[in-house]
């Protein structure tokens, strides 16, 4: 396969570098890297022609930060709204710039990857399909007595309040309230100004806030942005602590799994989860219940078929039988060393080789939409 792969993404950042090197031990050029740096600057991305453009992740770098959220300290809590319409921006821009290239095409519909990065437009999609997800609050949340509210009129005592636009839990909060008693765990750091105003950043210490003075001057400096809110699904544990699984699915079918053991209700590894044992997973939970967690996951991945790659957070309920779809993320593939399941298209290769291998098998989801992809990048918006 002789046909010229753009990388549109971080120059610098490991995600590159591995999809590169797995370019390069397929037997593919090195691929063209067009950086979102140049692409949020203004300028009009140059994409050869005849080319298959990989959309990756603008996340992990200040300066593309700052491009996406305005300045600021790149550690800060919230701005997600204006993130969401610079990057939808910057969807719009690569879209034009392949339809101008002669013979190219996006492995990535970006209609579909606006989608998945606003958690409530991912949840409503998902829940329409009958895909199983966590029950949520409709519309979003403006404020924590709003929350405090609409959390008793439902008769729920513990929710996740997930901010519409973000990634890597960043402003996530698993929050319990028995009348004045509140509990909120979260990895924003909540600290106050001068003057007293309220200031965020992420932090990689999960924090546990329960005066609820400072539980609500979190929520309210992350309402403005738009909040999506769903039930506490309560999880299965091993060793006493919470986990689900990230399984990717390249073309249609769930190739790499991994099991995140958190320490505290998020388990995102970089945390403190930690990469549990999948093969006693496996095990537990038995081959018919193993295949049906893999079904969910492609279920919810199936949900945006123009899409090469997914990452599919899927939740497995305490009672080993339930199951729930957290999250579906556009960029969820980076999982070094990891190689595909025993047995499957991808065993003994990582997530970028087997989407390397898909495409030289012959798939072209994101290219039968090419030219019909619509962003709406307004705050609330996004479907196409």
């Amino acid at each position: 396969m002789n046909t010229p792969w753009v990388v549109v993404g971080v120059p610098e950042h490991r995600r590159v570098t591995m999809f590169r090197d797995a370019a390069l031990r397929a037997g593919l050029a090195e691929p063209y890297v067009v950086s979102w740096r140049d692409v949020l600057g203004g300028g009009s991305p140059w994409i050869p022609p005849e080319s298959l453009v990989r959309i990756d992740s603008p996340g992990e770098d200040a300066e593309t930060g700052a491009l996406l959220r305005g300045p600021g300290d790149p550690s800060r809590a919230g701005g997600g709204a204006a993130w969401f319409e610079a990057f939808g921006k910057g969807l719009r821009q690569i879209a034009e710039a392949v339809r101008a290239a002669p013979g190219a095409g996006l492995l990535g519909d970006v209609g579909e990857i606006a989608v998945m990065c606003d958690k409530r437009l991912c949840h409503a999609r998902l829940d329409a399909a009958g895909v199983p997800v966590p029950p949520a609050l409709s519309g979003s949340v403006g404020s924590y007595r709003e929350l405090r509210e609409r959390m008793a009129e439902r008769g729920w005592p513990r929710v996740f309040v997930k901010p519409a636009y973000g990634s890597s839990a960043s402003g996530v909060i698993a929050f319990q309230a028995l009348g004045r008693r509140v509990k909120a765990v979260t990895s924003a750091a909540l600290s106050r100004g001068s003057a007293g105003q309220v200031m965020l950043h992420n932090s990689l210490r999960v924090r546990t806030y329960e005066d609820e003075a400072d539980v609500a001057a979190v929520v309210d400096a992350l309402a403005p942005d738009g909040l999506h809110v769903e039930r506490w699904f309560p999880k299965a544990s091993a060793g006493g602590r919470p986990f689900d699984l990230r399984v990717v699915v390249v073309a249609g079918a769930a190739t790499h799994a991994v099991v995140r053991v958190g320490r505290s209700p998020m388990t995102n590894l970089h945390l403190g989860g930690a990469r549990g044992d999948l093969a006693a997973l496996r095990e537990r939970l038995g081959e018919p219940r193993w295949r049906r967690a893999l079904e969910v996951a492609e279920r919810a991945a199936g949900e945006f078929p123009g899409s090469l790659a997914a990452g599919v957070d899927l939740m497995i309920g305490s009672d080993l039988r339930s199951m729930a779809v957290a999250e579906v993320n556009a960029f969820g593939d980076l999982l070094p060393g990891l190689m595909g399941l025993p047995g499957g298209a991808a065993d003994g290769i990582d997530t970028y080789a087997a989407q390397i291998a898909a495409v030289s098998r012959g798939w072209r989801g994101g290219m039968q939409s090419r030219g019909r992809s619509r962003v709406t990048a307004r705050r609330g918006e996004g479907e196409t």
